[in-house]
């Protein structure tokens, strides 16, 4: 069963939290993106709790500004390291060494897990990312690919002041397109049913701010029509992982190009990379078996 709780941080940020499986075995962490939530990987908590599929501690955190973990309205607490350093701490309060054996991650939660894979990786040990660009390839693909850039434009809307008050008018209007704008799967968008648009409505009726914040910290968005872009060029040093990494990439994601995996074995030498056609952004909803499985025959393969 999936069991909730919330735990607060010596930074002093409160996370809430969904997990399954024995506290005190390996940990394995997931991190979900915007517009989502933790209980997205529920059946991935279930699953991997199971003796037979590891029996790991699973642990997924709603990120700080969702549902209801702390959402501090200063825009500059939004910064990167900052989450990044909520993932450490949240492990370290799961175990005494604050290891994470597997730590999985979609989205802007692939975001926090890259950084914490470049950071952590002596507490670090398999590493699986979802439709979640590398910074150092989104970087290159937001300097010189128009197609990605054309993509990508929907961040300057998120970051815009008013945008978590657009994003709240009639019931969400402008939301739930997020979902259904990219190409239907082979079920279609059976997936979201109206209990999933309910259990999205409770996550998004705790507010949008700190959410639309991680959109106006972010140096990598595409520059606004009129201006230049002003892409940082991250040192390597910060970008190079080391563990061995799975990247899950649904070639079906209108929003993240497959031109972001170019390149990508200079940063992950351990790295294998799985693209599946016919699924989009939403892969975790369209297809959680399939995911499940690719993750644990990765972990097979790499223990």
């Amino acid at each position: 069963m999936i069991e909730t709780f919330t735990r607060e941080l010596p930074s002093g940020i409160v996370l809430s939290c969904r997990a399954a499986g024995v506290a005190g075995r390996p940990l394995m962490m997931f991190l979900h993106g915007f517009p989502e939530a933790a209980f997205i990987w529920d059946a991935l908590l279930l699953h991997f709790a199971r003796p037979e599929n590891g029996g790991f501690r699973c642990v997924a955190p709603n990120l700080r500004g969702f549902e209801q973990s702390s959402a501090p309205t200063d825009v500059a607490a939004y910064r990167p390291h900052l989450l990044v350093q909520d993932v450490a701490e949240l492990a370290a309060s799961e175990n005494a060494s604050g290891r994470i054996d597997v730590l999985v991650a979609h989205d802007w939660g692939g975001a926090f897990a890259w950084g914490y894979a470049n950071r952590h990786a002596g507490r670090l040990g398999r590493l699986v990312i979802i439709n979640s660009p590398h910074p150092g390839t989104f970087a290159r693909e937001l300097r010189d690919n128009p197609a990605q850039q054309a993509a990508s434009a929907y961040m300057n809307f998120l970051a815009r002041p008013d945008a978590e008050a657009l994003l709240a008018e009639d019931d969400y209007r402008r939301m739930w397109p997020m979902f259904t704008r990219m190409k239907a799967g082979p079920d279609g968008f059976g997936w979201l049913t109206e209990d999933v648009k309910n259990r999205y409505r409770e996550v998004w009726n705790a507010g949008l701010g700190g959410a639309c914040n991680l959109y106006r910290v972010t140096p990598l968005k595409p520059a606004l029509p009129g201006a230049s872009a002003d892409i940082p060029l991250l040192p390597r040093e910060r970008l190079t992982v080391a563990v061995p990494t799975l990247v899950l990439w649904a070639l079906d994601d209108a929003a993240l190009l497959p031109g972001l995996l170019e390149g990508l074995e200079d940063y992950v030498p351990r790295l294998e990379v799985r693209k599946v056609p016919g699924a989009t952004h939403w892969i975790v909803h369209e297809r959680p078996q399939f995911v499940a499985g690719e993750i644990q025959a990765f972990l097979a393969r790499n223990q």
